[in-house]
């Protein structure tokens, strides 16, 4: 008896392939796992042809969760409402797709979250990490997730993990030079989480090309890179009335551009505003906003290039190199 294909427009399962075969769906799973699984060859020959004829492709979402297996991949992040994030997950998530494996989102905002992850969550064996939170070290990731591929965007890498480095240096000092060449002698710094030690680098930073470039640094406003704490850094801003505000990240700076045109100063006629990391929403009409930012496609293709040999990315790491982009506000 001939068996009947799938109906049309009905995607293919292991069972249509079983049939198609003349086998059991337990041996299809077998002949199309990713790891040497027991099949004979007259099978596992018979099952790729019926695969191929059928078009059938396997979900590996779907087979990751079932097995715990390597198509796997772990992206540790902080707060999906970061504007810089919005403007990296996009293409990076798709690479990962385009490798045929998938990703699994862990947002991790404080020290207690990834405590309470380490603790109480389900256990997967990933093909690799990328960790972007503040919070997590290589260490803990590697243990979590039974992997050595672990990928370190935070700063927290260890001898045995590999990493990738911004360097905000060449960038923030270029923004700061432009600055002092437009006559800005004093400016406000407002700072992001005060957890990240990609932060501590870049108010370092910061500071260093202030004083080398002889712009005196009133005051440093705290705040965790979203608009609200733009907003409330304008507060103090307004009294202090430098000649340029420097926020460290496009979502602060917005939220100060706002908070002072409510009390009628507007860049750069009144003071001229920088953020940091260029976002594309930064280049928004409204938002016009002078910035610091970097190749997000170069950072892309080093995950990707990670993810697809991690045997081979560079010991030392990779290193990309920012760039000052000058907008209306500054």
């Amino acid at each position: 008896m001939t068996e009947k294909p799938p109906r049309e427009g009905k995607r293919p399962t292991i069972a249509d392939v079983a049939r198609a075969a003349g086998v059991a769906p337990a041996i299809v799973s077998r002949a199309l796992s990713p790891s040497r699984r027991p099949v004979s060859l007259e099978k596992k020959e018979r099952v790729l042809k019926a695969a191929a004829e059928l078009g059938y492709h396997q979900n590996p979402l779907a087979r990751g969760l079932a097995t715990k297996s390597i198509d796997l991949v772990a992206v540790i992040i902080n707060y999906l409402s970061d504007l810089s994030d919005l403007d990296l997950f996009d293409p990076l998530l798709d690479g990962i797709q385009s490798l045929g494996k998938q990703a699994i989102l862990i947002r991790v905002g404080r020290t207690k979250r990834i405590d309470d992850f380490l603790r109480n969550s389900l256990t997967y064996h990933v093909h690799a990490a990328l960790v972007f939170s503040d919070f997590a070290d290589a260490g803990e990731v590697r243990a979590l997730f039974h992997s050595d591929n672990v990928l370190m965007l935070n700063g927290r890498f260890d001898t045995e993990s590999a990493r990738i480095h911004i360097d905000e240096e060449n960038g923030i000092g270029e923004l700061v030079r432009h600055a002092r060449a437009r006559g800005v002698e004093s400016a406000v710094l407002v700072t992001g989480r005060a957890s990240s030690l990609v932060e501590e680098a870049r108010i370092a930073a910061y500071r260093s090309a202030c004083a080398a470039a002889g712009v005196r640094l009133l005051s440093e406003v705290g705040g965790d890179y979203s608009y609200a704490s733009g907003i409330r850094a304008a507060v103090g801003i307004g009294e202090a009335t430098p000649d340029a505000v420097f926020c460290t990240s496009d979502s602060m700076a917005m939220g100060v551009m706002d908070g002072l045109v409510r009390e009628g100063r507007r860049p750069p006629a009144d003071y001229l505003l920088y953020g940091f990391d260029a976002v594309e929403k930064g280049n928004f009409g409204a938002y016009d906003i002078s910035s610091v930012g970097f190749d997000r496609s170069e950072l892309v293709a080093g995950i990707l290039g990670f993810l697809r040999t991690p045997e081979e990315f560079p010991a030392a790491g990779l290193d990309i190199s920012t760039r000052f982009i000058a907008r209306s506000t500054g």
